[in-house]
């Protein structure tokens, strides 16, 4: 069944895995493992890799209760605390070289997202109100230095002066918004609001949920746009599955949380509709496609796109109580077992696959987006869920 085995996967494979990438000489996890499972101990640390580690390791301390794993998150903490928070502008710095210095002092709305996601939950796992504190601390900073009258720019210089948002553009396009910060944001707040019911919190985690519904979902399609300019018009035709399938079941989260009954409503509706969506044109021989760009169908199986489409479908079945959504979970369950993981000794997931199951040599096995985050939350979602098929 398949609770039994992602709970092996996640306790025998995945949380072992990251256990020997801890640096007790210089602080944090260390950065990069390439594909020939080089471990490289100078890396540069991602500030995203480490907030998504914090928050594994909290994630599965109140999943499974095993006290080491708290431990791991108070190492993460640490090295977040002091070293990755900028104190004296706000906010969070994006890279650090392996000493815990600043290597790059971008910042970036997704970037403060994810050490709030983290900083919130490794609160509800540990009580620690330090974290809590400095997780407020971060929402202030978003909230007054990245708005303008449309919604949350991105990019950011250390003084909180506009670059340009490279960091989330891809596909040859520049968007100066993209719906993975809003989706991250929603994340985020949810997890802020879960630790002790702020109003505040709520407020801009209901503005987010606006604007996902309003914006950036599209009726027509079912689907959510990608990439936008400063006021929300739209750049490029991209069509990202794996983010489609992550949202549903993040939104409707995020709606549980607040326990706003009309929102549940309105986001089971449209979130089960995106979910019949991703399953009618995605899912290709039991695992998803990566994207769709303009004609273009991009058909490699990227790990964490594979991973959040079983959390997704799952979600669906729960909302729905349509079995197939059961068998679309367990076709890309075992498509995993057989294709992602990593059998190596000494490995964990690869990051990318072809088509025709090749494994893509030159994608890192740990790097600055390589993280036990989409895997790891997988097999606890799978847990605590408890639908067992």
């Amino acid at each position: 069944m398949i609770i039994e085995e992602v709970k092996k996967e996640l306790t025998g494979h995945i949380i072992p895995f990251w256990n020997k990438l801890r640096d007790d000489e210089n602080g944090g996890f260390y950065g990069f493992m390439s594909y020939d499972l080089k471990l490289d101990k100078q890396a540069d640390k991602g500030v995203i890799l480490h907030a998504r580690i914090l928050w594994f390791y909290s994630k599965a301390y109140i999943t499974l209760g095993d006290k080491t794993l708290l431990d791991n998150a108070r190492h993460a903490y640490e090295f977040i605390k002091n070293h990755c928070i900028d104190y004296e502008y706000g906010g969070v710095y994006w890279m650090m070289n392996y000493k815990g210095e600043p290597a790059d002092t971008m910042k970036h709305t997704y970037n403060i997202a994810f050490a709030i996601y983290a900083l919130s939950c490794y609160y509800n796992a540990s009580g620690d109100k330090e974290a809590l504190e400095l997780a407020y601390k971060l929402f202030h900073d978003i909230e007054n230095n990245t708005l303008d009258e449309y919604g949350y720019r991105e990019a950011f210089d250390r003084q909180w002066n506009l670059v340009s948002n490279d960091a989330l553009s891809e596909n040859g396009l520049h968007a100066d918004k993209t719906m993975n910060a809003i989706l991250h944001l929603i994340e985020a707040y949810t997890e802020l609001y879960k630790a002790d019911h702020n109003e505040e919190v709520a407020k801009r985690l209901k503005f987010q949920l606006g604007q996902m519904r309003d914006i950036v979902y599209t009726p027509e399609t079912n689907a959510l746009k990608v990439f936008f300019d400063t006021k929300f018009d739209l750049v490029g035709d991209i069509h990202s599955f794996g983010h489609d399938i992550e949202a549903t079941w993040l939104m409707d989260l995020a709606c549980d949380t607040l326990g706003d009954e009309e929102l549940k409503k309105q986001f089971a509706e449209m979130d089960l509709k995106i979910s019949h969506n991703i399953q009618n044109i995605a899912l290709d021989n039991g695992a998803l496609n990566n994207e769709r760009e303009n004609d273009k169908i991009d058909k490699k199986r990227v790990w964490w796109v594979e991973a959040e489409s079983v959390v997704g479908f799952i979600n669906a079945y729960q909302h729905s109580g349509e079995k197939k959504f059961l068998e679309s979970a367990r076709s890309v369950w075992e498509y995993i077992k057989a294709e992602i993981i990593d059998k190596r000794e000494g490995s964990e997931w690869y990051a990318e696959v072809s088509y025709d199951h090749k494994p893509h040599d030159w994608k890192e096995i740990v790097g600055p987006w390589k993280c036990p985050y989409h895997n790891g939350r997988m097999c606890m979602e799978v847990i605590n869920r408890g639908v067992d098929f």
